[in-house]
């Protein structure tokens, strides 16, 4: 017989992001995780000390991966200021970055630590908005309401599951519009 893929903590910290969002973090638990990987639960005890190290990690791979990484792509991105910000949209959703936003929200309201993390994460992309819209050539304020109603619509689609709908793209692809319009004045 065949042996099981052998998991990795990315593997691990995946399938606890997705319980967090389905469950809360009271339904992050190793034996929950270990059956949707389809496991048992002495492969999660390699990579992590326990759940309170899972969660640690699943915070930094939120506030990393799902933050840091998407901004330091698209800061490198070759390509004009508007481009940038429609990709930096698509990418959002394609990749789930804001997926786990409200499970990590509600989860903050109980754990400082997590409140920390999420707001600091929250601040990284506000600012990293605001830049992306004076980039653009919207002056300081106005790229700063910009800048947070892209990423609060992000953060709402993203919950609400918008990559579901066939559509997807040409929705954001609106809202991209609708976020870079210039009045004639």
């Amino acid at each position: 017989m065949p042996s099981a893929p052998r998991l990795t903590r990315d593997d691990w910290i995946s399938a606890a992001l997705g319980a967090l969002i389905e469950r809360g973090v009271d339904g992050v638990k190793v034996t929950t995780i270990a059956e949707r990987l389809n496991v048992t639960s002495g492969s999660f005890y390699w990579h992590f000390k326990g759940v309170p190290d899972l969660l640690d990690n699943l915070l930094e791979h939120y506030e990393i991966e799902l933050t840091d990484k998407i901004i330091e792509q698209a800061k490198a991105f070759d390509g004009t200021a508007e481009q940038r910000i429609l990709t930096l949209m698509t990418n959002v959703i394609d990749f789930d970055a804001g997926q786990p936003d409200h499970a990590i929200h509600v989860w903050s309201r109980r754990d400082s630590k997590v409140l920390d993390v999420f707001r600091r994460t929250l601040k990284k992309r506000y600012d990293f908005a605001a830049w992306m819209f004076r980039e653009a050539g919207f002056p300081a304020k106005e790229a700063k309401v910009r800048g947070r109603l892209m990423v609060a619509y992000l953060m709402g689609e993203s919950s609400a599951d918008l990559k579901a709908n066939k559509r997807w793209k040409s929705i954001v692809r609106q809202e991209f519009e609708v976020l870079i319009h210039r009045d004639a004045k």
